[in-house]
């Protein structure tokens, strides 16, 4: 089955826009990174693409294809393919004013994505939690949330009230999406096991800091071997177990 999984943040900027992206480009499979943080700007393009790639489609085209019901024809169409990879990146909205008029357009792009090929999986860049224009429609549709966090004590107090929230709405809700947090920099100051302590929720993966390697996702530098690789084919093995054992849980008994 494909899977939606979306990466979000409590604050700062521990790395989401990267996260997303390296993983979709190491995920071992056919993937979608989605632009939809509500800030705008189309990170992506300015940082990976470095500026090079100017889309054929946007947003707008998107939500004007969705009023006239032609959606699923237009979104193949929006895609940036990435070179030397099964993965792609769906550019996001240029700009505040685009990202309130996205929010029309979440719901009914995620019914498009449940109809894909099983074999393509979505990743989406969800930006800081709380926002404006914020895609929450995503949210509900996803079968995996991860919560990124750095370890630092600033870090976790924005996370924990976060974690609360989802930790009591799963207790009266529990078909809503499972949440766990991805640790960037374990260890600087508090372990992955500290930091469940703290947040109530499993860390599924802690990745090292390495902002010479991030550097080849977030700005498109060349940069051979970046240790961050092996952390993300690693994360992205554990993203996808745990996205196997979610499928197998809700899989009606009898079927096969």
């Amino acid at each position: 089955m494909m899977s939606i999984v979306v990466l979000t943040s409590a604050c700062g900027a521990p790395g989401v826009t990267t996260t997303t992206l390296g993983l979709a480009i190491t995920w071992g499979r056919p993937a979608i990174a989605v632009e939809a943080d509500p800030v705008g700007g189309s990170s992506m393009l300015a940082g990976y693409f470095r500026g090079f790639h100017e889309p054929t489609q946007s947003v707008v085209d998107l939500l004007l294809a969705c009023r006239n019901g032609r959606l699923a024809e237009q979104f193949p169409l929006s895609l940036v393919s990435i070179e030397g990879t099964d993965a792609s990146v769906l550019p996001g909205p240029r700009s505040h004013a685009q990202a309130r008029g996205a929010l029309d357009l979440w719901e009914p792009l995620g019914l498009i994505w449940k109809t894909l090929e099983a074999e393509t999986d979505i990743l989406v860049d969800a930006g800081r939690l709380g926002m404006e224009s914020a895609p929450t429609p995503l949210l509900r549709a996803a079968d995996l949330i991860l919560l990124v966090t750095r370890s630092d004590l600033t870090s976790l107090a924005a996370a924990k009230q976060w974690a609360e929230q989802v930790i009591e709405n799963r207790k009266v809700h529990p078909e809503t999406p499972e949440w766990k947090i991805l640790l960037v920099g374990g260890g600087h100051p508090y372990t992955a096991h500290e930091v469940e302590s703290v947040l109530g929720l499993p860390v599924i993966f802690t990745l090292g800091l390495d902002a010479r390697g991030a550097s080849a996702y977030s700005a498109g530098a060349n940069v051979r071997r970046p240790r961050l690789n092996k952390d993300l084919v690693t994360c992205s093995r554990k993203v996808r177990e745990t996205l196997d054992r979610t499928d197998l849980l809700l899989t009606p008994k009898g079927a096969s």
